[in-house]
């Protein structure tokens, strides 16, 4: 393997993706949200990039792992039971599979994230 199977996020020309939670999970707002999947393992089930989201609440329910860094913006992670944490820029974290709950964006938030989904 060579030198160019690096992907660098900052020269990456990887198509945007645009869409928003299903209507159902919809809480509040209209959250837009754009993604930009530089990474895809060859097993499938790792892949990296950036997401971007508007402003607006829905639920969650994490079948996977996800590691997380906010580089804009500031959002609020509840679980169930109601706890929450607030995001903002420079914040590094890991939401486990089985995670259940609700995302909130306050302002347009920008994240880099890198997802592992264990297969079956």
């Amino acid at each position: 393997m060579s030198i160019e199977s690096i992907v660098d996020f900052s020269e990456a020309t990887t198509p945007a993706e645009r869409f928003k939670p299903a209507h159902e999970k919809i809480l509040k707002g209209d959250p837009g949200q754009t993604i930009y999947n530089h990474y895809n393992s060859p097993c499938g089930q790792m892949n990296a990039g950036v997401w971007e989201g508007e402003i607006g609440q829905w639920t969650v329910n994490y079948t996977e792992h996800e590691y997380c860094e906010i580089v804009q913006g500031v959002s609020v992670l509840r679980d169930e039971a109601g706890g929450a944490k607030t995001l903002r820029a420079g914040d590094r974290f890991v939401i486990p599979a089985g995670f259940k709950g609700t995302w909130e964006v306050l302002e347009p938030c920008r994240k880099i994230y890198v997802v592992f989904e264990q297969k079956a």
